[in-house]
């Protein structure tokens, strides 16, 4: 049993953020009867969870692996969590949130803007956040787990080259061609006629409200947050550390009945509304109006600051890594020096393929290594509109996988075989640690070498 693999699929869906559920929750006609199907001490998995992992393969092109290897893969990842609870492993907080709004990111990167995510989902930015924030939780538990069993698991040159010699020389994998790029990306601001008119028209619109006209028919007409348009601008309830902290500090500030001035946050002008508090709870109503990146944003501080650093880079003045680590507004990966990383793998090689991103692609195919390129535009992954230059920093040709080119990749195949074994003996180990159950309807199917329908 290959436990890496599996635990790498119970994270698919997770890391698709939501794709699956999409999917397949829009596909659905009528109502659904979901129910349990398996549990693992107290944590429950549904057959709707089974379903929209099985969509989520099938939302990004690829063959789904059986149901009962999803099955199986899903309560590994409960029985991480359960053992998780056991031995008191937990994760910061703010490491979760991080997580969060990078995967947000890379998902209005993938739909092409916030309107279309709320318009795809019928929910707004904030709330969809909210309900996948328990998905990324447990997908960074998992991997803490992982990380505390097999961490201390080392491997050796010689481990490597043993490995590679024992691999048939017609079976060596073809590598194809690589690319290691850089950029520093600057963001364009919004002009100041744009931020002028988006607060006189929440100004406009809270004189109204306070004159009698219904806060809930003005954001249906006029807010921009689709998904809680619809409700008149309806948040619901929202935990403490749900919201940016410019909305939360606003609307936490409020009386019932009260509402805010003109709040500004990265989604864009709000005007908030407080309905009640509960506990640690707040339920509230806004209307987002969002600046018009591509009419409403200046490009030219941006385009001038990147102009300076790369005579700087080019003249040799500055190093590339140092100017991204210190300039760079792509966060993300400004601290490893300014180098894009394949969301997949981690790594800085990028497959230089139609898996690329197309204008990055078209940008580097007139460039050669080593060269900086001129200022040029960036959509942002929030939508923003930004500038970035980019660093070719190097590009392998493809070939047949040999230990002096390829050897990080080899490495990385060993390490990840013995840590599988580590992983196994520990499963092995905990399975007598906690309980598991499996609906007797799944009973042809092999999960864990258990006899399904049975405890254990």
């Amino acid at each position: 049993m290959n436990i890496n693999k599996l635990i790498a699929i119970s994270l698919f869906a997770i890391l698709s953020l939501g794709s699956g559920l999409l999917s397949y929750g829009q596909g659905q006609k009528g109502v659904t009867i979901d129910k349990i199907i398996a549990r693992v001490d107290n944590h429950y998995i549904l057959s709707s969870e089974l379903e929209e992992m099985y969509a989520s393969y099938k939302a990004n092109g690829q063959k789904p692996p059986e149901k009962c290897q999803l099955l199986e893969s899903l309560i590994i990842n409960k029985m991480l969590l359960a053992k998780a609870e056991i031995d008191s492993v937990t994760v910061d907080d703010k490491e979760v949130d991080n997580e969060l709004d990078g995967k947000m990111g890379y998902m209005i990167q993938r739909f092409g803007s916030e309107k279309n995510i709320v318009e795809a989902y019928g929910k707004s930015i904030e709330n969809l956040k909210t309900e996948l924030r328990n998905q990324v939780k447990d997908q960074k538990i998992v991997e803490k787990m992982q990380r505390t069993i097999s961490g201390e698991v080392k491997i050796t040159p010689n481990e490597v080259r043993k490995f590679f010699n024992s691999i048939p020389k017609d079976s060596l994998p073809y590598i194809p061609a690589e690319v290691e790029i850089g950029h520093i990306v600057r963001k364009g601001t919004v002009t100041k006629e744009q931020k002028d008119k988006l607060v006189n028209q929440l100004k406009d619109l809270k004189t109204r409200a306070e004159k009698g006209e219904d806060f809930a028919m003005l954001a249906q007409i006029y807010s921009e947050d689709l998904g809680s348009a619809k409700n008149g601008g309806d948040l619901g309830f929202s935990k403490r550390g749900a919201m940016v902290p410019e909305f939360e500090g606003a609307a936490l500030a409020l009386k019932p009945g009260e509402m805010s001035g003109i709040i500004e946050s990265q989604f864009g002008f709000h005007l908030i509304k407080l309905i009640e508090t509960r506990g640690a709870e707040y339920h509230s109503r806004h209307i987002l109006l969002r600046p018009d990146y591509n009419k409403g944003t200046d490009m030219s501080t941006a385009t001038r600051a990147l102009d300076s650093l790369r005579t700087l880079i080019t003249t040799d003045t500055l190093k590339f890594a140092r100017a991204a680590r210190d300039n760079s507004e792509d966060k993300e990966n400004a601290e490893a020096g300014g180098l894009l990383q394949d969301r997949n793998t981690g790594q800085a090689h990028l497959t230089l393929d139609a898996s690329m991103d197309p204008a990055l692609y078209f940008a580097i195919d007139t460039m050669k290594v080593g060269d900086i390129s001129m200022p040029i535009s960036y959509r942002m992954d929030d939508g923003s509109s930004a500038m970035r230059i980019l660093w070719y920093k190097s590009k392998t040709e493809p070939h047949t996988a040999n230990l002096k080119d390829d050897y990080e990749k080899i490495a990385d195949i060993v390490l990840s075989n013995k840590r599988n074994n580590a992983l196994e003996k520990w499963f092995t180990k905990a399975q007598g640690d906690v309980f598991i159950s499996v609906e007797p309807e799944y009973k042809d199917c092999k999960i864990l070498g258990l006899e399904n329908g049975d405890d254990t």
